[in-house]
């Protein structure tokens, strides 16, 4: 379990040598001690982990949800901090992308940012998972459900059920396609991890889900180095899915990042802000 964690920051020059990189938004934040814990399994540990989520988190402008506001993905304190940690074998997930639809943003700026992010990935060539967008729940979402929802989680938002659903499929299309041209991992939703709400997995899948969505991490058949092989064979031989406990969740989602505002009011914590026993240092931006 991810449990035996102490709210303690690593210093800087003590930084594990395996990192994991994690971008999304809710359903990363909701699963997080899932996410982390899973992480540990495929990728090993103690790990550094840099992680940008939070409801509502938009891949390529500032958010705001119930009077907290963050940077987007894109500008937020997660690319100084890695180009300032040495080199590392790392891990990296793109999740959430359809969140930047219900805030209104056309298509091709969506596949930009990720693609944008994908690339500053790639680029210290780390190994990526994509989740594509759940679009196989829209044949059973009616315009009804679509509108309470909406009204719930982005009560600003005017745009109506056709308009969002041929968007979604679009850039789910667009994702795809994105994800192939790089040749990096992508994973399929699965509409059983989904109930009445058809954006946010189910708390009794997230241990089955993560496991799947983070599977492309292991995937290294052609991996010659040892310490790699060593990794994909642990995970191989892991058994049964991650299990996180509530303390578990509380402590992570409890942690704060590294800039955000309060009803306008700026506030800062230095990163990592916080670790865990085997020296896994959490950092949130």
């Amino acid at each position: 379990m991810v449990g035996d964690q102490r709210d303690m920051a690593v210093p800087a020059a003590q930084f594990p040598e395996r990192r994991v990189i994690l971008l999304g938004a809710s359903n990363l934040t909701r699963g997080i001690a899932a996410v982390v814990e899973t992480a540990r399994r495929l990728w090993g540990r103690p790990l550094d982990v840099l992680a940008a989520l939070g409801h509502g988190r938009s891949y390529g402008m500032r958010s705001t949800v119930l009077g907290r506001s963050l940077p987007s993905t894109l500008d937020c304190g997660l690319w100084p901090a890695l180009a300032q940690r040495p080199a590392a074998p790392t891990a990296a997930l793109i999740t959430d992308i359809g969140n930047d639809l219900l805030y209104e943003v056309p298509v091709e700026p969506i596949v930009d940012w990720v693609g944008q992010c994908l690339d500053r990935l790639l680029a210290i060539d780390a190994r990526v998972a994509i989740s594509r967008l759940p679009v196989a729940n829209l044949a059973s979402l009616s315009e009804l459900r679509f509108r309470l929802l909406r009204r719930a989680m982005f009560p600003l938002g005017r745009l109506d059920f056709a308009t969002i659903r041929a968007r979604a499929y679009e850039l789910d299309q667009r994702i795809a396609e994105l994800a192939q041209s790089r040749g990096v991992g992508l994973i399929e939703q699965q509409p059983l991890w989904y109930g009445w709400d058809p954006i946010h997995i189910r708390r009794r899948h997230w241990r089955h889900a993560w496991g799947q969505i983070l599977s492309p991490w292991s995937a290294a058949e052609s991996v010659t180095d040892p310490v790699e092989q060593s990794v994909s064979a642990a995970a191989k031989s892991a058994g049964d899915p991650a299990r996180a406990s509530i303390l578990d969740e509380l402590y992570l989602r409890l942690l704060a990042p590294q800039e955000r505002r309060w009803v306008g009011i700026a506030q800062r914590r230095a990163q990592p802000c916080g670790s865990l026993r085997d020296g896994t240092a959490i950092s949130y931006f």
